[in-house]
């Protein structure tokens, strides 16, 4: 399950060991991921960058299993991926950071 924590100029979202913050007052969009004990570099972007934040739904062929995500997606082509515990999940997460960003 996604943690979701909102204050009004910021956004922290956290999903098993990547946590993404959306902060208004610096105009940033910070991804801080951990691999076992270890930080690796955070990511950084501007809040302008995010082009799309959808649900992005992947079914594994063998087991038909679903498995859902919260995608931001930048003009730049890149993405972003937050692991989502079902769909109700990242529906949530996805609402959250759209309301956030004002492109609800």
């Amino acid at each position: 399950m996604t943690k979701i924590e909102r204050a009004p100029e910021k956004l922290v979202l956290q999903s098993g060991s990547i946590t993404l913050m959306l902060d208004k007052g610096t105009g940033k969009a910070i991804m801080l991921r951990k691999l076992l004990f270890w930080a690796r570099k955070p990511l950084e972007r501007s809040l302008s960058e995010i082009a799309e934040v959808r649900v992005d739904t992947d079914v594994d062929p063998a087991s038909r299993a679903e498995f859902c995500n919260t995608m931001l997606r930048m003009h730049t082509g890149g993405a972003w991926k937050l692991a989502a515990a079902d769909k109700k999940d990242a529906e949530t997460t996805v609402a959250a950071v759209r309301e956030f960003l004002g492109t609800g």
